[in-house]
């Protein structure tokens, strides 16, 4: 599957198209995802690092990079082995994800737009990370094509004269095969690495398929009044994939 990069040197947008096959549809769902006008900083990693709770971040762009040089190498690489990285880093609170959505109000030709965060604070008020659908597997139809993440950084940077557009994630792992029987829908839970931090990486900007609402598992637990919105995706052990939120996601959420 083969990307088209489109750049406007102007506003440092990316956007490239890919399209992926739907067996039980007859159109193919094409998506793109740029950065947005809005520079917010930029800055070296190890700076920015602590602000966003990632002190590995450098250690995650240089494993990027490794994963760029050997796409097919599929173990993380001893530190000692990963290429240098030293540069400053461009960051930006948002990116427009468009996707050919002709079941929901869309526009010409079929295509929706939808805005994607990850920023510290939003509207003078405390940080939005957006929940976003990561295209992993363009083999397979459905959630097993696609990954569950939370994005927690967009930041482009320029390494050995190219440029690359990425974003820092954090992962979701499904916690079953197949759809929770009840509801119909997904349940993923964070995923953690041996050491009890959250699993992350870097990732190229082009596999954001479009954004992810998920909601929590409740159980039988009492909520706590003082919780807030902004605290849910922190504060559950597990969550539905809410594959109800519009008609694109009910048709590739399955």
């Amino acid at each position: 599957m083969k990307a088209m990069l489109l750049l406007d040197p102007e506003f440092w947008l990316i956007q490239r198209w890919q399209k992926q096959s739907v067996s039980h549809f007859s159109y193919h769902l094409t998506f793109s995802c740029v950065f947005t006008r809005h520079l917010e900083q930029q800055t070296y990693p190890n700076i920015i690092a602590d602000s966003i709770n990632q002190p590995d971040l450098t250690d995650l762009i240089r494993q990027f990079l490794h994963e760029q040089d050997q796409p097919k190498s599929d173990s993380e690489s001893a530190s000692s082995d990963l290429p240098e990285f030293h540069e400053k880093i461009s960051v930006y609170s948002s990116v427009v994800a468009t996707f050919y959505a002709p079941s929901d109000v869309s526009g010409i030709g079929g295509m929706r737009s939808e805005r994607i965060h990850a920023t510290n604070a939003w509207r003078n008020g405390p940080g939005r990370y957006d929940c976003i659908f990561v295209n992993t597997d363009s083999s397979v139809d459905g959630m097993l094509g696609l990954d569950v993440a939370r994005a927690r950084l967009f930041f482009s940077f320029k390494h050995e004269g190219i440029i690359f557009f990425c974003a820092l994630v954090h992962w979701f792992c499904r916690v079953d095969d197949s759809p929770d029987e009840l509801s119909g829908m997904w349940i993923v839970k964070p995923e953690f690495t041996d050491d009890g931090t959250r699993s992350a990486s870097v990732i190229n900007l082009d596999a954001i398929f479009r954004a992810a609402h998920l909601m929590p598992v409740f159980g039988n637990d009492a909520v706590p009044r003082y919780l807030s919105f902004t605290q849910t995706l922190d504060a559950f052990n597990s969550y539905y994939v809410n594959k109800y939120i519009d008609h694109h996601a009910f048709e590739i959420v399955f």
